[in-house]
């Protein structure tokens, strides 16, 4: 819509110039089927009829060269005053002849031509030269005294027309201006928008990954001790088959995900539902959801980035507390939207430090960054004997 719109403003910038030239040629031919045509005779003075035709010819050719022809504008921008003061004088004294009447649409041209390419200083003495001319020769030479006003006042009006075209140029050319920066303005959006919607897809990829993968990991580790350390073959080989099957949820979830970006998630107490029974299936550990405060609708950045630090706190209390029991709280507060999940810390509460996660330390430390962007907070530690991991956003 835009771009419509800019270029039907360059259009009417294209078809004022063509009309002003096309005007300056019906005009110019008008005085010369007037001027040639007619027999020659004592009442007529064809020295100042020849005269202002051929200085309004040679100010015309000289616009349509700077108009049409920009290599030539810088060399013959600054003749172009003086040709409309001396078409609009010459024009205007042939006009007070008893048969030079149509030479006042050549001299209103002139005026019309300097009000709407020069500023209202320049604009301004073409046409004071030309009434001056006027006014001062019909006086001399007796005109009557409705010629001596009449033909000033075509000049007068000849400058309105001209600087209410040029005001009316100048305006489309602003609207051009501003519309093309709104077009750059709307591209760099667009721009921004992919860029934003690409980041989001990545760090999904990335979340689902890494929680697939941690726990697919936990599980063969699992597997791996049960034959190192109990030689318990068939128990190694249900872990195993356990690992593959979230393999393959994990491909599944991941090809959901894809379909599903742009259709948001579920509420987020049914997904924590949904995750929390899931760990519990999956771990053989028990997991206490709750949901406290009246629940509200929350947005969908909000809600995935709980969701997927729920996701990464889970997976991280099976690395390091497995088959303990985990808590896992929304809180609906004033202020906003907490979520906690709390397990007990292993015998040896040195081994785990701050924000290690499955993947090598980086997940939580990415669910912060993604808080982060929507304004929240996340705090991960020890606390009477639980690892605690708490991410808070605003209401």
């Amino acid at each position: 819509m835009t771009r419509r719109k800019g270029v039907a403003v360059r259009n009417t910038g294209l078809v004022l110039q063509r009309l002003n030239w096309l005007a300056a040629s019906v005009a110019l031919a008008i005085v010369g089927v007037s001027t040639f045509t007619q027999p020659f005779g004592r009442t007529r003075n064809m020295v100042s009829e020849v005269t202002a035709f051929t200085v309004a010819v040679l100010a015309l050719a000289l616009w349509t060269a700077t108009e049409h022809f920009p290599a030539w504008r810088a060399r013959l921008a600054g003749l172009l005053p003086f040709a409309w003061a001396a078409m609009a004088i010459t024009c205007g004294c042939a006009s007070l002849a008893s048969s030079g009447g149509p030479f006042s649409l050549l001299a209103a041209m002139a005026t019309v031509g300097a009000g709407s390419a020069f500023g209202l200083a320049v604009a301004g003495t073409v046409t004071g030269a030309g009434m001056a001319a006027v006014a001062s020769v019909g006086l001399a030479f007796g005109v009557p005294v409705w010629q001596v006003l009449f033909y000033p006042l075509i000049l007068f009006l000849g400058l309105l027309f001209g600087r209410l075209e040029r005001g009316y140029r100048l305006q489309a050319e602003q609207s051009a201006v501003l519309l093309a920066k709104a077009e750059q303005l709307r591209e760099e959006q667009n721009r921004s928008v992919t860029l934003d919607e690409r980041n989001r897809i990545a760090r999904e990829i990335h979340d689902l990954l890494a929680h697939s993968l941690g726990a697919l990991g936990v599980q063969i580790e699992a597997a791996q001790a049960v034959l190192t350390d109990q030689h318990d073959i068939d128990r190694a080989v249900e872990l195993l088959g356990y690992a593959r099957r979230m393999a393959t949820s994990g491909l599944n979830e991941t090809r959901q995900a894809l379909h599903a970006l742009r259709a948001g998630v579920p509420p987020l107490p049914e997904a924590l539902a949904g995750i929390s029974s899931d760990h519990q299936r999956r771990y053989g550990a028990r997991v206490n959801f709750e949901v406290t405060g009246a629940p509200r609708s929350l947005s969908a950045d909000v809600g995935l980035a709980l969701t997927r630090t729920a996701q990464e706190s889970l997976v991280n209390t099976a690395k390091h507390a497995p088959h303990q029991p985990v808590e896992v709280r929304l809180d609906y507060h004033e202020g906003g939207t907490a979520l906690t999940v709390a397990s007990p810390l292993p015998g040896d509460a040195g081994r785990q430090p701050v924000l290690e996660t499955v993947n090598g330390g980086y997940g939580l430390t990415g669910m912060r960054e993604r808080l982060l962007l929507i304004n929240g907070s996340l705090q991960a530690g020890p606390c009477d004997g639980n690892w605690i991991v708490t991410a808070q956003v605003p209401r």
